[in-house]
């Protein structure tokens, strides 16, 4: 039993590291598509196209490194990771629908971006995360 502990520990480290990984280097890849094209490679589209879908192609890594991850888990972990995610989609779709309608009837003063949306996520994702893990211990 406790051989098979430690394997599932280790899995389960190794998967977090590998989901930490992904995640910089979609991070990056989104910056680098985001800011390149005005500091790096002059508005060059065939350039910006191809760090676009660099990005694209190291989210979708990204995705099932997560669903990797997620499945490695024990059924309290998968239920808190779960839970999370439902309550941090919610957030995102409710949140940015809404900020989206406040942009469209000139509420708020600029442009509603997709980088307040996305860290609205995150952070929603790491309070519910938390908060699970408390719960149900």
């Amino acid at each position: 039993m406790e051989t098979k502990l430690n394997e599932w520990e280790t899995t389960t480290r190794k998967n977090v590291r590998h989901v930490a990984y992904w995640t910089g280097g979609w991070v990056l890849t989104v910056a680098s598509a985001t800011f390149g094209p005005k500091f790096l490679w002059d508005y060059n589209r065939g350039i910006s196209i191809i760090a676009i879908l660099f990005s694209t192609i190291i989210g979708v890594g990204m995705f099932l490194m997560n669903r990797k991850y997620t499945n490695g888990l024990d059924e309290m972990q998968r239920k808190v990771t779960m839970d999370a995610t439902a309550i941090a989609c919610g957030v995102g779709v409710i949140g940015g629908v809404t900020y989206s309608m406040l942009d469209v009837a000139n509420v708020i003063p600029f442009d509603a971006e997709t980088g307040p949306l996305i860290a609205l996520m995150g952070i929603t994702y790491f309070i519910a995360f938390i908060v699970g893990s408390i719960r149900y211990k």
